[in-house]
């Protein structure tokens, strides 16, 4: 490959004449759409935007994306689906990438992919792109999905063409052609993603573990010591595991997910500072706001300790992580996902019920919990005295389960004097 321009120039694959690009408007993007026109002659670029609630405003998207180049803009207003079809069926699993990380960017990546293919294969385009860097787990969940989905389409991957390294060089690239990025600047540095989940933030002085995240960096949720000096009571109401109601009243899913990030970010709920494991290789380091997912997870589990059984229980903690991982992969598109997910289904057949919360602070605090199918039974649980429970039955109970440390113990000689 030679070098133009400052970045390389690939050689056109299967003559391709219009690419369909996953466009966000911010500064990869922006740049991606004159970089395609450069490298790839007499190539038509459509425009793609999936609306998953990033709360911008979109308004002028369709003229930024044709001032780039574009052809054309698609904008997909997908929130309700998005919600519906894949966050309420993850938080339904339990799903928690290395116990701290609620797959906020994740999950809303196989949705904006697919509709990125459904307009594709409409427009008849020979090709898709994407802005994901060649270091992040992005490139990998887009291209998982364009494999499922459309595996004969050709995939342009400018971050991994072009001699572009930094964001700073990005911005160079953009001043360089005219193209106006709004509030993006070398001194404004941090990469965000947004959706009706969560706020991500990357990059800056938080590429440096030991460095705390300031205050000015969060934008939905309010500092924990700025909260209300009071307790926030709030009620979630779930029906098979997908929640249904907030304090009695029914919503949709993405209205009910609106009302839960208002009652979370109020009380400085759902921040989480996590260093992961990317798919790629290596740690990247990550501040996530995810106020109303950081409640309905937390009410969903103490439900779930209501209405499972052990067994249960403990083999869907098992699956979550195995449905994470595949969350975090790009691995939506699988049959092992959709073989857990009706598992899933079948679990939380009666996972339906009342959770009572008080929020405080940063704090969620457990204020009870009621199911029509609860297992806790109370003269059970009880130390007075129980139908159907002997106390007598336990010692048999205990010579049993404990044979085998007891046999371990004669053999090897721990038992002897």
């Amino acid at each position: 490959m030679s070098e133009e321009n400052g970045v390389k120039n690939p050689a056109p694959k299967k003559n391709v004449k219009k690419i369909v690009l996953a466009y966000s408007g911010g500064l990869d993007t922006s740049i991606i759409v004159p970089w395609l026109k450069e490298h790839y002659a007499g190539a038509e670029v459509v425009a793609v935007c999936t609306n998953v609630g990033q709360n911008e405003d979109l308004s002028g998207l369709e003229h930024k994306a044709k001032a780039s180049g574009a052809s054309s803009l698609h904008l997909v207003d997908a929130r309700e689906q998005f919600v519906r079809d894949y966050l309420f069926p993850m938080l339904r699993s339990g799903a928690l990438y290395e116990g701290k990380y609620l797959l906020g960017t994740s999950i809303a990546r196989p949705l904006q992919a697919k509709i990125q293919v459904d307009i594709a294969l409409q427009e008849g385009a020979d090709a898709v792109s994407h802005g994901c860097t060649g270091k992040g787990n992005d490139q990998v969940r887009f291209e998982l999905a364009y494999k499922a989905l459309a595996p004969q389409l050709v995939v342009i991957a400018p971050w991994r063409l072009w001699s572009i390294r930094s964001r700073e060089d990005a911005i160079d690239y953009a001043q360089a052609h005219g193209i106006d990025l709004g509030s993006i600047s070398k001194m404004n540095i941090y990469s965000r993603d947004m959706n009706a989940w969560h706020l991500s933030h990357e990059g800056g002085d938080l590429e440096d573990p030991w460095n705390r995240p300031q205050e000015p960096l969060f934008h939905l949720t309010k500092s924990p010591k700025d909260a209300p000096d009071r307790e926030t009571e709030v009620t979630v109401d779930f029906e098979q595991g997908i929640p249904v109601a907030i304090d009695g009243k029914r919503m949709g899913p993405f209205e009910l997910l609106e009302a839960a990030n208002r009652l979370g970010a109020a009380n400085g709920i759902g921040r989480a500072d996590v260093v992961e494991n990317r798919r790629v290789g290596m740690k990247s380091r990550g501040v996530y706001e995810t106020p109303g997912g950081t409640l309905l997870y937390t009410a969903l589990r103490e439900l779930e300790m209501l209405t499972l059984d052990a067994d249960t229980l403990h083999y869907k903690q098992t699956a979550a992580a195995v449905y994470a991982d595949l969350v975090y992969g790009g691995k939506w598109f699988t049959p092992l996902r959709e073989a857990l997910e009706a598992f899933m289904l079948k679990v939380s057949e009666h996972t339906t019920g009342t959770v009572r919360l008080a929020l405080y602070k940063g704090n969620l605090i457990i204020a009870g919990r009621k199911s029509p199918f609860s297992l806790y039974q109370k003269d059970l649980a009880s130390f007075g005295a129980s139908v159907g429970y002997d106390h007598a039955d336990a010692t048999g109970f205990i010579n049993l389960y404990g044979l085998p440390a007891l046999v371990a113990s004669l053999v090897h000689g721990k038992g002897k004097k």
